[in-house]
């Protein structure tokens, strides 16, 4: 504001709050969208004040403007509506506060609702938060549910009911929360981000019995659908019936299209389980009784098989045995000796093969077929030498003219 001031020369309350007035006042109108969070109308007052509150964050404005002006509003202003103001700010110097005053003042149809929400939804969408493939799957079988809703709502009443009769093991963490107008995003948010850093929380389920558009906007919250997109914890969104559609139904990792419906998706039946691991159980046995028999056949085919053509070894070994002892047999000493012929056997133990080589007195050993005995040598029974053939006479030869 170009005030020349330091800690030995400041300027005045009155001045600042002047020139404060002075630099506001200058600021055009401005049209301003926003929730009617407090609406608290005086009788007989000219002036109406009311909290104009951002229904995305916790933020907001006082907003003062002429009964005429209140008047005019169609329908008739009241807590929680959609509005749309057209207003000048203010600095009322007096108490060093700011304010806007309302020049005119519009409740939101459904139909820009309705737009709001769609260019929302391009937005979103475009940035990713929709893809399936951001998604998180669900535990089979969580340890423990988180569950925000309403204060003795029949949507927790709906998501307890049903789990634990399909589970009764089920184990819930439960913050109870508006649903409901101004205070709703910011507390559902709150107990989100509380749900999603305990660290034995599976799944959380966001849960509401349905409702009007305008009862549905906080689930259509730009900050509450960023929060949940960036939850590590798979998040289950059971807003309304199956045809309420906000935003969280697109950002959340699983839309359930009522409270019941998520109690029927967050846990399996136990029932139903049992009769899968019964059927599991008697195909299985059916399967290892075929699987026996199967293998119990071939095995007896087998050892038929193996049997016969052990046999039939058998016999070609036992041919082929019987031969080999024929052959050892004929080519064996046993069988010369059974033909009548001995070995005789020197003192030394040496086979006589020459009747020279034993001498006259020495005792030999004769084995026959039929076991063995002693014998003596005895002198003058050498054999006689070989008798050589008579050398022949060279006939002389004949003189021719003679006679024989």
């Amino acid at each position: 504001m170009g005030l020349d001031t330091s800690a030995e020369k400041p300027a005045p309350v009155r001045t600042v709050s002047r020139l404060l007035s002075d630099w506001i006042g200058r600021l055009g109108p401005i049209w301003i969208d926003g929730q009617v969070a407090e609406f608290r109308p005086r009788p007989g007052a000219r002036n109406v004040y009311l909290t104009l509150r951002d229904p995305d964050v916790d933020m907001s404005l006082t907003i003062v403007a002429d009964v005429s002006v209140i008047g005019s509003v169609v329908p008739p202003l009241e807590a929680g509506q959609r509005v749309v103001v057209f207003a000048r700010p203010e600095f009322w110097s007096g108490r060093g506060s700011l304010q806007m005053r309302a020049k005119e003042i519009r409740a939101v149809g459904i139909g820009e609702l309705l737009a709001q929400l769609e260019r929302l939804k391009g937005i979103l969408a475009a940035e990713g938060l929709f893809l399936p493939e951001r998604k998180k799957p669900l535990p089979f079988i969580p340890t423990r549910i988180g569950l925000i809703c309403g204060r003795a709502s029949a949507a927790m009443t709906d998501v307890l009911v049903n789990a634990t009769e399909r589970w009764p093991a089920a184990q819930f963490e439960i913050r109870e929360v508006p649903v409901q107008g101004v205070a709703a995003v910011p507390a559902v948010t709150a107990a989100l981000a509380e749900l999603d850093a305990m660290p034995d929380v599976d799944v959380i389920v966001i849960a509401r019995g349905g409702g009007s558009v305008e009862d549905l906007l906080p689930f259509s919250s730009e900050s509450l659908l960023r929060a949940v997109a960036a939850c590590a914890t798979p998040v289950v969104s059971a807003i309304g019936h199956e045809q309420d559609v906000p935003l969280l139904d697109l950002v959340a990792d699983l839309r359930a299209s009522t409270p019941t419906d998520a109690a029927k998706r967050i846990v399996p039946s136990l029932r139903e389980q049992q009769d899968r691991v019964t059927g599991l159980r008697g195909r299985l046995r059916t399967h290892l009784v075929h699987r026996i028999d199967r293998e119990q056949s071939t095995l007896d085919d087998r050892r038929r098989r193996n049997s016969t053509l052990l046999g039939h070894r058998i016999d070609r070994w036992s041919s082929d045995v019987a031969h080999l002892q024929a052959r050892v047999r004929a080519l064996s000493p046993a069988a010369t000796l059974e033909r009548g012929y001995a070995i005789v056997t020197g003192p030394g133990g040496a086979i006589v093969r020459d009747a020279q080589a034993v001498a006259a007195g020495a005792v030999v050993t004769v084995r026959v077929a039929s076991g063995a005995f002693q014998a003596e040598r005895v002198a003058g029974l050498e054999s006689p030498p070989a008798k050589r053939a008579p050398a022949r006479k060279a006939s002389s030869p004949r003189q021719k003219g003679t006679t024989p």
